[in-house]
């Protein structure tokens, strides 16, 4: 059992797949559920599904399709977006879905998420924090697909959600997102004593050498996009996971 895991997330949008860069610029990569079979082929232990249009676009959850991603995925999955009730929650659970990634809904339906900790346990629901820099170098909190700016500093943030009471934290760098040139571990030394909960650091993941630059003992998985996409300098379109001995090397 490795102490850290390592988590690919795919990126949904109008049933494609998509990757972006610093939130911008979504590309167009293939199909989902395609890349969620050849995510089981590498033997992956766990995978986040985001819709990074549901929230944004006000769409509802597409449970149709949904459905047919879970029923095609052989690891845990944690699906995020447009998720804003206990009713939406129950029902993704029906379908298979292990854990409930909030992210607009912290700030807007603050008191519904509460209620999905206290109804379906801390363990199901995952906070997914959006954070990028100002010019000023202030890290700030974003959601709504990194289009809204949240009032309060990124301690404020980080002290909702302890309240609420989530199993899990995800701290996405937006300034990050898509480049593969490390994670922003400055940003990492902030929140690490500032989350009660686990944390998952995402945004910038590029090569495994990058994993062994964040020596935080709160970190509990590295999440990742383009690593896990793409391939060589020219970024062709390719699948890929490392193999389970390579990762304990690092990760032990």
């Amino acid at each position: 059992m490795l102490k850290q895991r390592l988590i690919p997330v795919l990126l949904l949008q109008d049933e494609g797949l998509y990757k972006t860069i610093k939130f911008k610029d979504a590309k167009y990569l293939g199909d989902p559920i395609n890349a969620v079979k050849l995510f089981n082929d590498k033997e992956v232990d766990e995978i986040i599904i985001l819709d990074i249009n549901a929230t944004a676009g006000n769409h509802p959850l597409n449970i149709e399709y949904i459905e047919r991603l879970t029923s095609e995925a052989f690891m845990p999955l944690a699906y995020g977006g447009g998720v804003k009730t206990v009713e939406q929650a129950k029902k993704l659970l029906r379908l298979g879905v292990e854990k409930i990634i909030v992210n607009s809904a912290i700030f807007t339906h603050t008191d519904n998420v509460r209620e999905m900790v206290k109804v379906l346990g801390a363990s199901t629901i995952v906070a997914s924090i959006d954070v990028k820099k100002s010019f000023l170098g202030k890290y700030e909190v974003f959601y709504k697909n990194g289009t809204l700016k949240y009032k309060g500093t990124l301690k404020e943030a980080l002290e909702l959600v302890n309240d609420i009471g989530v199993g899990e934290v995800m701290v996405n760098a937006i300034d990050k997102d898509g480049t593969m040139n490390g994670y922003d571990l400055g940003l990492v030394k902030i929140i690490e004593p500032l989350i009660n909960a686990p944390i998952i650091i995402c945004g910038g993941l590029g090569q495994l050498e990058h994993l062994k630059q964040v020596t935080n003992s709160a970190i509990s998985g590295f999440a990742g996009g383009s690593f896990f996409v793409y391939h060589g300098p020219l970024k062709a379109v390719l699948i890929t996971y490392p193999a389970y001995n390579t990762l304990h090397e690092i990760l032990k």
